[in-house]
């Protein structure tokens, strides 16, 4: 029973610490962390108020005011020359007034349906950061696999070469090898400790942009086992059609020719007339020498129609109409640019898939190569030492070249959905 008790305690153990070093982890702290995305929620909260705003402008609006003004009179004469005494009055005022819009020229309808659509683009430009930081966030969770394998690669190099000069010393004593052939091992040496030490700089640059990005310290090794498995597009085609329909940045476009429109309707309504209804009720004290109280109740309706503002309104409602035509021209130019880089992303998944293949039977010729040569240069027979260094690094450029192949089908694979507006935290977590 304890034993049984132990062994769930330490796979529990194991499933926690593996969750906490997941891609989706890493992903998940770089949405909830980024201060560019915190900084894009709080603009979506802020543009949200814009609704409220608007929606006031169909409500009453009621106004509280109050005065007391402190009067003292003196050397008063009437006009029979008599003078008479000095008086003091207090004179207090308070008024409830209340205003109603009735009519504006469709102003506030026209104001409140552009705040919806500012509302509706914030959310898109959220949408937008979100893709990008999950888009950097997985490509630098890959990047620093490849760089640590990088450094494991040529340490694993560095080893070998090392083995090699200690061999060749061996052997250059006993007369089977030349000196030249013992100096191009110390080269290759050399050689094998510099990519060594630029691995090990790439590594750290890797480890820096990682934890700028997740803002969680990069842990010693990450899951090479994750794997992307989202739904892509079947074919070009299926793509184009996504990324018209689904593109944040085609979307926003769309959104600001909306926008530009109800801008383009408001100005028009500021030449319509307007209506508005006043209800106050005030109550005066001490109001003058012969009245001491008043109460007044005032029901006001107002119209007012604007004619001629010295042209200004005019060049104002041409002034969103080229606005207007800036926000058309700059949807057109966005459906191209949207229906190029899909295609691109589309070409480029579809070559590192083929390129990942390509270096995987590269690696395989050049473990099996490798493996020969360094028999047969071990064995005595004609292979020279140049062939082994040049089976090695053959070797070690095709063990990079593979793992570069991997992590570039995955970036392909992100940035085509990235293009097609599908790449988010519930499709990474659902993989």
């Amino acid at each position: 029973m304890y034993k049984i008790i132990f062994t769930l305690i330490i796979l529990l153990k194991f499933s926690s610490l593996k969750a906490e070093n997941s891609l989706f982890f890493f992903v998940n702290s770089a949405v909830e962390k980024n201060p560019k995305i915190n900084a894009e929620r709080e603009n979506l909260k802020s543009i949200k108020q814009n609704i409220n705003i608007s929606k006031g402008d169909f409500l009453p609006s009621l106004t509280l005011s109050g005065s007391q003004k402190n009067t003292e009179s003196s050397n008063v004469i009437n006009q029979s020359g008599t003078r008479s005494g000095d008086t003091k009055r207090n004179t207090e005022t308070k008024t409830i007034s209340v205003d109603q819009t009735i009519f504006q020229g469709f102003k506030g309808f026209n104001n409140l349906k552009k705040s919806r659509l500012e509302f509706e683009k914030a959310n898109y430009e959220y949408k937008q950061v979100e893709q990008d930081t999950i888009l950097n966030s997985v490509s630098i969770y890959y990047d620093l696999i490849l760089k640590n394998n990088t450094k494991n690669f040529n340490l694993a190099n560095v080893d070998l070469f090392e083995r090699q000069v200690e061999s060749d010393k061996l052997r250059l004593q006993k007369g089977e090898i030349s000196l030249t052939d013992l100096a191009q091992s110390e080269s290759s040496l050399a050689g094998a400790n510099a990519k060594l030490i630029k691995a090990k700089t790439e590594l750290i640059a890797a480890v820096a942009e990682f934890e700028r990005i997740t803002r969680i310290s990069a842990p010693d090794k990450l899951d090479e086992e994750n794997t992307i498995n989202f739904s892509l597009p079947l074919s070009l085609e299926d793509a184009l059609k996504k990324s018209s329909s689904n593109n944040p940045g085609l979307i926003i476009a769309r959104i600001n020719l909306a926008i530009s429109e109800k801008e383009l309707s408001v100005e028009k309504a500021k030449l319509s007339p307007s209506a508005t209804l006043n209800y106050s009720l005030s109550e005066n004290k001490d109001l003058s020498t012969t009245v001491d109280e008043d109460d007044q109740e005032t029901v006001k309706a107002t119209i007012t129609w604007p004619i001629i503002k010295g042209g200004k309104n005019f060049s104002s409602i041409k002034k969103f109409k080229h606005k207007r035509e800036k926000s058309r021209l700059l949807l057109a130019d966005k459906e191209n640019e949207v229906a190029t880089e899909t295609a691109m992303a589309w070409s480029f998944f579809q070559s590192a898939e083929s390129v990942l293949k390509s270096t995987e039977a590269q690696l395989r010729a050049a473990e099996i190569a490798n493996e020969g040569i360094t028999l047969e240069y071990d064995s005595g027979s004609t292979r020279t030492t140049l062939d082994v260094i040049q089976s090695r690094s053959l070797l070690l450029e095709a063990r990079i070249s593979y793992a570069n192949a991997k992590k570039d089908l995955i970036v392909s694979k992100l940035e085509l959905l990235d293009q097609v507006g599908e790449l988010d935290l519930k499709a990474l977590k659902s993989r």
